[in-house]
């Protein structure tokens, strides 16, 4: 068993062979909790849990570390804008973010450092910096001499010399236009911190190499994030880190964005749909089964008919799984993952194969079903939990038992008293031949976005694709 990763600074797919045999260590980029989270935010979280669920699943002991990014220009701006604290609209914002990553079913991270907890870490990595000539400071910031590493770029590959980093409100000092802030200068009415070279606060990228090696060390296994973040983010902290004495991260893995109408989704492009107002609209496990079973470096074109096509194909599962559980009672998952799935999960990721299975598993059953083979049935059922369950779509798993809440049981019951009614006047009509009324009463709870299914015990009914 060899699992394979799509490493982005080798740009090719790799052996993933770990720094301590038998543990992975990864390092995500999280929230910057500037705004609430808009489906492309959470998509990252996600398909990092399908990764830590996998190394989970083939015996690996995964740290997973996710940061909270709460000190950002973006974040200060809106506190001034909102005149209210900047930690405010950090915290009310992180609170957003773990709300719509549990909504999901992701698990939470090993550890989740805030980046104001760090700054301790931050002064020390910028001390010593400054002492090996790749920093500097000027007018209370300090700034990374990009010159000074000969390695830099050497995950996005561009040209120095052609190289023009991103604008930075207000620095002033830089010795090279294509130096980065590792720290800016005090402002007033900002939040500030003291440090040898005067008051200030951290820049973006000097938080996440201190937090990775804090929590996983000089070295370490896997850093993943979204593919916006490889230039100037993660070049950046790879600089910082590596001119620190890290090794850093050996695998560089990137997912790729949701976007509408082509363009990236995103709150300043006014294009963002938000998490929680998405679960108020779709049952959670069905934004997950969108969201988490294209490929991670696919983009996802958002749309509504793709989620009305997610929320019917997985309808079939939950079908299928509710028959053989009314048939046979409790299934447990199987042990092992069919061999099909696992060369799939094992390729770089490959839901999308890995969903083939399951679903060509699911007409399995249902053939069998149809023949009343309950053994076999039973059977393929144990199967489909043990592959949904690697990715976080049981929907017998207790986090999917209370989706739809108390009050939601207490309606279905109802509903299902109300459709019986219905369903034994269409037995009535079957009975004494009168087909046209049958057929009447199913094409009309058809209509009412009811899915009526004759088998041997009785029709049943569910509820159909929107």
């Amino acid at each position: 068993m060899t699992i394979r990763l799509y490493d982005t600074s080798a740009r090719q797919i790799r052996d993933f062979t770990p720094l301590r045999p038998g543990c992975v260590s990864i390092y995500l980029c999280g929230a910057t909790v500037q705004a609430a989270p808009h489906i492309g935010h959470i998509r990252s979280g996600l398909n990092f849990d399908i990764m830590r669920r996998w190394f989970t699943y083939r015996g690996y002991d995964v740290t997973f570390i996710r940061n909270v990014t709460d000190i950002d220009d973006k974040i200060i701006k809106k506190a001034a804008e909102q005149a209210r604290p900047w930690w405010s609209i950090g915290y009310g914002n992180e609170r957003a973010f773990d709300d719509g990553y549990t909504a999901l079913g992701c698990l939470p991270p090993t550890y989740e450092p805030r980046a104001t907890g760090h700054v301790t870490e931050m002064i020390e990595m910028m001390r010593v910096l400054i002492e090996r000539g790749h920093a500097y400071e000027a007018d209370g910031s300090v700034y990374f001499d990009v010159r000074s590493w000969p390695d830099y770029l050497e995950l996005s590959k561009q040209d120095l010399d052609e190289l023009r980093q991103p604008a930075e409100e207000g620095i002033t000092g830089k010795r090279d236009p294509r130096d980065f802030a590792m720290w800016k200068a005090a402002k007033p009415g900002e939040p500030d911190w003291e440090t040898p070279w005067g008051r200030g606060r951290p820049g973006w990228h000097l938080e996440c190499s201190t937090m990775a090696h804090k929590y996983l060390g000089s070295a370490f296994d896997i850093h993943g994030g979204g593919l916006d973040l490889i230039f100037p983010h993660h070049e950046n902290e790879i600089a910082q880190a590596k001119a620190y004495g890290d090794e850093f991260a050996r695998y560089w893995v990137h997912n790729a964005w949701v976007t509408m109408s082509g363009e990236k989704m995103s709150k300043s492009l006014g294009n963002s749909v938000l998490v929680s107002e998405m679960v108020k609209q779709w049952r959670p496990i069905v934004l997950r089964y969108y969201l988490g079973t294209p490929h991670y470096r696919s983009t996802i074109e958002y749309s509504e008919d793709a989620l009305r096509e997610a929320e019917s194909a997985f309808a079939r599962i939950e079908g299928f799984i509710q028959r053989v559980v009314e048939k046979a009672g409790p299934v447990e998952p199987s042990a092992q993952v069919p061999p099909a799935f696992a060369e799939a999960m094992d390729d770089d990721l490959g839901v999308p194969q890995a969903l083939a299975v399951v679903h060509t598993t699911v007409r399995q059953g249902n053939s069998a079903l149809a023949a009343d083979d309950k053994e076999a049935a039973v059977a393929r059922l144990a199967d489909v939990r043990a592959m949904l369950g690697v990715l976080g779509l049981d929907p017998l798993d207790e986090h999917w038992a209370g989706e739809d809440g108390d009050r939601g049981e207490d309606l279905h019951g109802v509903v299902d008293s109300l459709v019986r009614m219905v369903l034994d006047q269409r037995e009535a009509a079957r009975s004494r031949k009168d087909w046209a009324t049958a057929d009447a009463i199913r094409d009309q709870l058809n209509q009412s976005g009811l899915v009526i299914e004759d088998s041997p015990q009785g029709p049943r009914w569910s509820l159909g694709p929107r």
